[in-house]
């Protein structure tokens, strides 16, 4: 399958992909914004409230990038996030933070783990749609802020380390299988993963990188993986 360029995009099967991508790339960002913007309101500070605010916007501004290019694909973009939102809302039930730090702690290990899937994914698409996934996937500090303040508030609490570790491998898992369970229920992301050559074996190195990565996010945090 051609990728590079408008041949791509002639592929019906490889622009429900993008479409895919796009979509639930543009969701997550969208529920990202606004769990940080709720989260935001239970900060201790008036300074950590304005930083997450300003993260939550940050979120939007991204969101705004994948609109634009599902818009310039001429998708209309509530369409294509539309089947993402009941998994998603799945996925943050069961994952629902008893606390500010615990929800700090899924932004940036929860959503850290999504994109990097999501990273994963970017090498099969075409440049101008990977640059644009490129510019939406960046934290914007987020991850340095929240590794400052979780490490500030264990410091604080030392009792809080092993139930924040616990909190950390569960949502490793469910944030694994949410990845698995969009890329095998939707036919056209499991096409692109086949199509750019991911057999078995290179899907299972891609999940063992994923974890790797949860791994060194949780030691920035102070915490056991």
């Amino acid at each position: 399958m051609e990728t590079n360029g408008a041949t791509g995009l002639d592929d019906p099967a490889y622009r429900a992909a993008v479409v895919d991508l796009l979509g639930v790339l543009a969701y997550g960002e969208l529920t990202a914004c606004i769990r940080m913007a709720t989260d935001s309101d239970l900060a201790p500070s008036l300074r950590i409230k304005a930083q997450m605010a300003g993260f939550a916007a940050a979120e939007y501004r991204q969101y705004e990038l994948l609109v634009d290019r599902l818009t310039a694909l001429g998708v209309d973009a509530e369409t294509a996030m539309q089947p993402f939102v009941t998994p998603f809302t799945g996925f943050h039930d069961r994952t629902r933070p008893k606390s500010w730090v615990e929800g700090l702690i899924k932004a940036y290990v929860g959503d850290g783990i999504a994109k990097d899937f999501y990273r994963e994914m970017a090498s099969f698409v075409d440049d101008e749609t990977r640059a644009v996934m490129d510019r939406a996937l960046d934290d914007a500090g987020a991850g340095d802020f929240i590794v400052s303040v979780v490490r500030d508030a264990i410091q604080t609490d030392r009792t809080a380390t092993g139930k924040l570790s616990l909190w950390g491998r569960r949502l490793l898992g469910e944030a694994l299988s949410q990845g698995q369970s969009v890329a095998v229920e939707r036919e056209a992301l499991t096409g692109l993963l086949v199509g750019g050559g991911a057999d078995l074996t290179a899907i299972g190195q891609m999940f063992t990188r994923l974890t790797d990565r949860h791994s060194q996010r949780m030691s920035r945090l102070g915490l056991s993986a």
